[in-house]
């Protein structure tokens, strides 16, 4: 099963593209060369889109595909909560859910922060699944968002979404009306396990809550 190869690489490519990112462009790009799958051959596309951008560059959309738009955030509980009361038992919930997985997500950065998300998915497989699954209708509404954006990112996000299981909405509309039913009332299954804290998430500007 390639889902958590696909987690941890989305995870990687859905970061800021730091000073760093073309060695990690390469590590991700080399890592899913023996891989088959559809997803996979997302991932591959999106590399061969953005390989050749200079990181200030590809800086520079990063920030305006995701940090100036409400339908593009990378920041999950935003599209179930919002800007309202809600968010901070989410976000405590998420939280609570890595510790008692045993990992430690960075205290620098929200917990929603969905390359952090597939980071743990990664780690920690069981769990993680189920808790992408929970947030998919803010996955698909991101991916028609970047898709609308004619982003590359796209890719990556349609790639993620691809490991989750049945089929994903058809339409953005249909994506929003499973956004405004909220995350379901059961809590994501905890599996404890003694998962090492792995550094994997670019350290971007992009902790502070944001309103977009």
């Amino acid at each position: 099963m390639n889902r958590a190869v696909v987690h941890q690489a989305a995870s990687l490519l859905l970061g800021y593209p730091d000073l760093e990112w073309p060695d990690r462009l390469r590590a991700v790009r080399t890592a899913l060369e023996p891989v088959p799958g559809a997803d996979i051959r997302l991932l591959r596309r999106f590399i061969a889109q953005v390989e050749e951008t200079a990181p200030l560059t590809l800086a520079a959309r990063y920030v305006a595909t995701f940090d100036r738009s409400r339908r593009r955030c990378l920041y999950l509980t935003y599209y179930t909560d919002g800007d309202t009361r809600r968010r901070g038992p989410a976000l405590a919930g998420l939280k609570a859910l890595y510790r008692e997985n045993g990992w430690q997500a960075p205290e620098d950065e929200l917990p929603d922060f969905l390359p952090l998300m597939l980071e743990f998915a990664a780690r920690v497989p069981d769990a993680g699944a189920r808790l992408l699954t929970e947030h998919r209708p803010a996955l698909e509404l991101l991916r028609f968002g970047l898709a609308a954006h004619r982003s590359p990112y796209a890719d990556v996000v349609e790639a993620v979404c691809h490991t989750l299981p049945g089929p994903g909405p058809a339409t953005r509309e249909a994506a929003q009306r499973l956004a405004r039913t909220g995350p379901p009332a059961e809590s994501v299954g905890l599996v404890t396990l003694p998962v090492p804290r792995l550094r994997t998430v670019s350290d971007a500007p992009h902790a502070q809550e944001t309103s977009r």
